[in-house]
């Protein structure tokens, strides 16, 4: 590696940068044209799902072989086996359940699933995608007799009023989030010249990327090169790095400057956008 450090330290240290924050650009979005909203929730969605088991399969293998991959392998594929059981017996738990408190104790088993899946180092964030992937397109597994048998069309107003209990939730996260960024910022760390230098380089990095991206995929669209903030995965996967994986110049200064740089430049990027639609296939 350039810097002198090992590939697998490198990675772990990189990975927090390159993570789209969702529950930043997600809200930002919701005025640009449908297409390119869209594309927007399943860039940062996959984003912030990938990064976070990515992050965790370098960080919890310092050796990397042939073992390694079989064994990461046969936790995604019991993942996914766990994740459709779980999705089925969750939903009809939503059908089945006529108390007015009914969405609370969901989510507590959702949490409890992805608990556990962590503590037994699976990819938990693959049960959440597909829990969500499940509930968002019923309408398209009619065919199916279990979905059937869930009377969709009511099944719908449930999931609606879920959505907007998320929601809820979504926004007391975010405010979280900030209050946590608040804390972490110190006014000496952030004026450090070789961290500001640092920062600029990597969301310059960031954005030729993107930029060279669109132009291939011929997505010319101004907005969506900007679009892309760091955020609270950013924070939380830098505090969970391995002491024996840390990068000295890899520090707090720099984790915050790069979320401010490129908060900033979605900022910008959106008050100068123009209207367009992003030709997704």
């Amino acid at each position: 590696m350039l810097s002198g450090e090992p590939l697998i330290s490198s990675f772990v240290n990189a990975i927090p940068l390159s993570i789209i924050s969702s529950a930043i650009v997600i809200p930002s979005a919701k005025h640009l044209s449908s297409n390119t909203k869209e594309f927007v929730i399943y860039e940062s969605s996959l984003s912030d799902i990938f990064g976070v088991i990515a992050f965790n399969f370098f960080a919890t293998d310092e050796i990397l072989n042939l073992g390694t991959f079989t064994d990461f392998s046969l936790q995604l594929i019991l993942m996914l086996i766990i994740s459709l059981g779980a999705c089925l017996g969750l939903a009809y738990l939503l059908k089945l359940i006529a108390h007015h408190v009914k969405f609370i104790p969901i989510l507590l088993i959702v949490v409890l699933i992805y608990s556990i899946s962590e503590i037994y180092h699976l990819p938990a964030l693959i049960f959440v995608l597909l829990f969500g992937l499940f509930l968002n397109n019923i309408d398209d597994l009619r065919h199916f007799r279990f979905v059937r048998k869930m009377d969709p069309d009511n099944f719908n107003k449930e999931i609606h009023r879920f959505r907007e209990m998320i929601s809820e939730f979504t926004f007391l996260i975010r405010s979280l989030f900030f209050l946590l960024f608040g804390f972490l910022i110190d006014i000496n760390e952030l004026m450090n010249i070789e961290s500001i230098i640092l920062a600029l380089l990597i969301t310059g990095i960031i954005f030729i990327i993107r930029y060279v991206y669109f132009k291939i995929t011929k997505a010319d669209t101004l907005e969506l090169i900007f679009l892309a903030p760091r955020g609270l995965i950013t924070i939380l996967l830098f505090l969970t790095i391995p002491s024996s994986m840390q990068i000295p110049y890899v520090n707090e200064s720099l984790m915050i400057l790069v979320i401010i740089f490129t908060s900033l430049s979605m900022m910008f990027g959106l008050m100068f956008k123009k209207d367009t639609n992003l030709p997704i296939s």
